[in-house]
């Protein structure tokens, strides 16, 4: 999940119940199925694998796991034909609200969305009706610790990033959605680890919700989103998110 309060919604993901972290993995190995189909198993020369692989790493996936899917993928010619399908909409107070998914059957998935986004104050909307206020762009997370924010910085530009950000627990670092796995690579090299890694929807502008009840829908709209197996990612622009 995307939001402004980038440091809380990493700890409430590592805080996730074995069985949450077990649904993660589920979903990214549909990523790297249909990764490894499109392009191959090969990651020097198919990167959105090399990009997934990276997001599952920072998400403390184990390489034997990663290599087990890959493998399976890469000689698979049965099983399910997933094909990816974004949808947009907004929630309560007007929060922009990305979707992305990945299904065998979309029937069912866009139905499930839908129901989401009327059940808890929602609203499905177009292709494009909010992905104009959002921007694609590599994004990784360091936690600050006792690191000098001076040295993280100059590491990360001279290792190709475009954006740098010094929080009170983290460092954010921005790149163009192109450059994300040479960065990663060039910044791990150098012997930083990574709370979060992936290709991300970075909202322009963030919403504000202060009625309760509004705050207490949107939260719901987002964990029903999040708990549907055939959702991938949702992307978001609620400032002040749980």
């Amino acid at each position: 999940m995307s939001g402004h309060s980038k440091w809380h919604n990493i700890q409430a993901k590592k805080s996730k119940t074995d069985a949450q972290k077990a649904k993660i993995f589920t979903k990214m190995s549909r990523e790297i199925i249909l990764a490894v189909r499109e392009g191959g198993a090969n990651p020097d020369s198919n990167g959105k694998l090399r990009d997934i692989i990276a997001k599952a790493k920072a998400n403390n996936v184990p390489n034997d796991n990663l290599k087990r899917v890959i493998e399976r993928a890469s000689g698979a010619s049965d099983g399910a034909n997933y094909e990816s399908i974004t949808y947009e909409g907004y929630g309560p107070n007007g929060v922009a609200v990305i979707v992305e998914t990945m299904t065998d059957n979309r029937n069912r998935t866009a139905s499930e969305v839908r129901h989401a986004f009327d059940k808890f104050g929602g609203s499905l909307g177009v292709t494009g009706c909010v992905s104009w206020s959002f921007d694609r762009k590599g994004s990784i997370v360091i936690e600050r610790g006792e690191l000098d924010e001076d040295k993280v910085m100059m590491d990360a530009i001279e290792s190709g990033a475009a954006e740098f950000e010094a929080n009170e627990e983290t460092f954010e670092i921005y790149t163009d959605p192109d450059d994300f796995s040479a960065v990663l690579e060039a910044l791990e090299k150098l012997g930083y680890t990574f709370l979060e890694a992936e290709v991300a929807m970075v909202p322009q502008t963030y919403v504000s919700i202060a009625d309760e009840d509004s705050r207490k829908s949107m939260q719901k709209l987002l964990d029903s989103l999040e708990d549907n197996d055939d959702v991938q990612e949702v992307w978001h622009n609620w400032e002040d998110a749980e």
